[in-house]
């Protein structure tokens, strides 16, 4: 059930719908594969450009899906069209259906006192036949400390679950998730963002119309201007240099 493969900015992008992508981790956990999988999105593609640690770990990644509009209209660019973004807060109740037909369990691993809690419930509320092999979210500045790692590892492990969902904010939780994979015991680890935050309610995410326009980055701006108008307004604006940059290998080659 291999899907073919989109090469851009470095990275192989899984040509799939969200359906499909939710299916090929399933059947990844089913087959115990433990395996990275990334959504990248424009802010990704930027922070890479000067940290390469992230760029090889995203490389590193067994699934890899277009998170953005802009990303989709770039491979339409290229003529190698991807049929539209996967986004990681799409992914999450997607799997999260999948999973509560077939009996795989999922572990909810991040995000701000309470969402993560919150979002699982949400979550077993819509498909009531979900298991939630178990929830913790680590105190700030968690991957720095050693035996607050090996605690999080052991809680994962002991919980036997089969897909772990990490929404700690790129890229930490993608670094993270690498940097503790040989002594995980799931399949697929999910870099997951602030994809708790939407699950639980306590976010609310952009219009459907704001997400196909490729504006949902606006609606969120708009809601948290003082933390998010620098990455979207000046650090992302340099992604029209490196899709341009990205454009012209194409062509050269």
């Amino acid at each position: 059930m291999s899907k073919p493969l989109v090469l851009m900015f470095g990275l192989p992008f899984t040509c799939c719908t969200t359906q499909e992508a939710g299916t090929l981790i399933i059947k990844a956990a089913k087959e115990k594969q433990k395996c990275l999988v990334v959504t990248p999105n424009v802010d990704h593609l930027v922070q890479m450009a000067d940290d390469l640690e992230m760029r090889k770990v995203f490389q590193q990644a067994r699934f890899c899906f277009a998170d953005g509009m802009p990303l989709v209209w770039f491979s339409r660019l290229i003529r190698a069209p991807l049929p539209g973004r996967v986004t990681g807060a799409d992914l999450l109740p997607e799997i999260a259906e999948q999973a509560s037909t077939c009996g795989i369990s999922v572990y909810f691993l991040g995000g701000l006192p309470g969402v993560a809690e919150a979002a699982s419930i949400k979550l077993q509320e819509r498909f009531p036949g979900l298991k939630v092999a178990g929830v913790y979210c680590p105190p700030f500045g968690f991957e720095h400390d050693q035996a607050e790692c090996a605690k999080i590892v052991a809680k994962v492990n002991q919980s036997g679950a089969d897909i772990l969902f990490v929404g700690v904010g790129a890229p930490k939780q993608e670094k993270w998730s690498v940097a503790h994979m040989d002594q995980l015991e799931v399949g697929p680890i999910l870099g997951v963002g602030a994809s708790f935050d939407f699950a639980s309610g306590m976010i609310k995410r952009a219009p459907v119309v704001f997400q196909k326009l490729g504006a949902e980055w606006f609606w969120r701006m708009m809601k948290e201007p003082g933390r998010l108008w620098k990455r979207y307004l000046l650090r992302d604006s340099r992604f029209v240099l490196i899709a341009f940059q990205e454009w012209m290998r194409i062509r050269s080659e």
